[in-house]
């Protein structure tokens, strides 16, 4: 995105009434989001072939993500000609730095 990138007109979105004074426009579409982590699944499965995939969620921003992602993955593996042992696990970390 570049930096004087203007992004979406928020009112063609639905906004939670709490956000709308805080926001002045979309720069990506959740659509947009959906879509590009299904990409990024097909690239994993792709990528590991018939490995076992052990997957680690941070908490707590990463789950909803986390999730997405390993809704596509299990998707794939139901519906793909192969299927790929998935490992799921979590950690929580104090801090970023």
């Amino acid at each position: 995105i570049r930096d004087d990138e203007s992004g979406y007109n928020k009112n063609l979105f639905c906004i939670p009434k709490h956000y709308e004074e805080d926001l002045e426009g979309v720069f990506i579409p959740h659509g947009l989001i959906l879509d590009r982590t299904e990409r990024l699944a097909r690239n994993i499965m792709q990528d590991m072939g018939s490995h076992h995939i052990v997957a680690l969620c941070v908490l707590k921003g990463g789950y909803k993500f986390f999730a997405d992602l390993l809704d596509h993955i299990k998707a794939l593996n139901q519906n793909g000609d192969k299927s790929v042992p998935v490992t799921v696990d979590f950690v929580r970390i104090k801090s970023y730095c």
